[in-house]
């Protein structure tokens, strides 16, 4: 330990020079993570965020909610599958409707008050207990759409006013913002969105199921698609990742993250290879008075999550500061992820650096009487 803190003392521009680049490659992880959470949070949040085991769509919506809709037979075929304890519709659209005092595109579902389907990441305020009654994005809460605030869905039909009376985290959907209401509110907006009669029927998007106690949650899913034609039932977790888009984003910043996670051991472990070549004579000579070969390895080790641990520290600053930037994604400062990351990227930097070590156990401390320095 002794050893490798006086060698990085004595070249603090060189070890300075590779906390750094060590701290700006596991900030470029951290932000891009961060970037890939909030972005699929902004585009599928309501679905992830919502109490139903299972969501039903249409088999030809392709997992796309925007595009599915539930026949009333299907609906009552559904609730007959074992271990189906309730099966609630759902519903999902895009309205136009004006917040603040100006007009914007809003995400609305409808669900069955007291049923599956609702938030579960409330903040702040209540759940809809009434028609008319609506939870909102707390990412939104300036934009019109806090606690008490009125959004009013426009169209052909007339208005309709909603209340909102309560705010949920990572609740946006299709990057919008999104509310929650009871599902015959989101009927009475659609009918005043199309210039639908009142009375006219609307039927869901999807259907929300909450399992049976003791019920396995893929389990019933399979016999609702054995028992019921013309559906898709998921998981929640399966609506998430099936939804339209997020494979591809998911894809995309893995292939980024991929390649990061590969340039930063490369990097640490070619950084102490070149140390090692360059310090051969002085560790030969250390060889040969005696220092064990053991401790030298331990040195550099050392070296190695110092360097590790110090850009870990680096990265989380810059971590900190950027995301502050980029808070209309919803995105937080977390720790755990920086934990994980710098965890990983430290054993991968060790794993590297074994090819420095092999060379480090390869000097002959006789080679010190002749000169010739250490063979490499």
């Amino acid at each position: 330990m002794f050893l490798a803190w006086h060698e990085m003392r004595r070249s603090k521009l060189r070890f300075g020079l590779l906390t750094g680049a060590v701290g700006l490659l596991v900030f470029l992880i951290l932000f891009q993570q961060a970037l890939l959470g909030g972005l699929i949070t902004q585009f599928i949040g309501a679905v992830r965020n919502q109490s139903a085991d299972v969501l039903v769509f249409n088999d030809q919506a392709r997992k796309n909610i925007e595009g599915s809709i539930i026949l009333p037979e299907q609906a009552a075929a559904v609730a007959a599958v074992e271990g189906v304890a309730v099966a609630s519709p759902l519903g999902e659209s895009t309205f136009t409707v004006q917040a603040d005092g100006s007009e914007t595109d809003a995400v609305v579902f409808g669900y069955v008050l007291g049923g599956p389907g609702a938030p579960t990441t409330l903040s702040a305020g209540r759940l809809p207990t009434a028609d008319g009654e609506a939870v909102a994005s707390e990412k939104d809460e300036a934009d019109g759409f806090g606690i008490g605030d009125t959004v009013t869905v426009l169209g052909p039909g007339g208005t309709l006013d909603l209340t909102v009376v309560g705010v949920a985290r990572d609740l946006n959907y299709s990057v919008s913002p999104t509310m929650f209401t009871s599902f015959d509110t989101f009927a009475a907006a659609k009918r005043v969105r199309n210039g639908l009669a009142e009375g006219t029927a609307v039927l869901p998007s999807v259907l929300a199921v909450q399992v049976a106690d003791g019920a396995d949650a893929e389990a019933v899913v399979e016999r609702i698609a054995a028992a019921v034609g013309g559906v898709e039932p998921l998981t929640r977790q399966q609506a998430v990742d099936g939804s339209p888009g997020v494979s591809s984003v998911r894809t995309s910043f893995g292939v980024i993250l991929g390649l990061f996670y590969l340039v930063v051991p490369l990097v640490t472990g070619l950084f102490f290879l070149i140390v090692t070549f360059q310090k051969a004579s002085a560790l030969t000579l250390l060889r040969a008075i005696g220092a064990r070969a053991r401790t030298l390895v331990v040195a550099l080790l050392v070296q190695v999550v110092l360097v590790m641990a110090l850009g870990s520290l680096v990265a989380f600053g810059l971590y900190a500061g950027a995301l502050q930037g980029v808070k209309n994604l919803g995105v937080r400062v977390e720790v755990m992820p920086v934990v994980v990351t710098s965890l990983v990227v430290l054993a991968l930097a060790l794993v590297t650096s074994l090819v420095a070590v092999r060379r480090v156990l390869r000097i002959d401390p006789l080679d010190a009487t002749t000169g010739a320095g250490v063979h490499l």
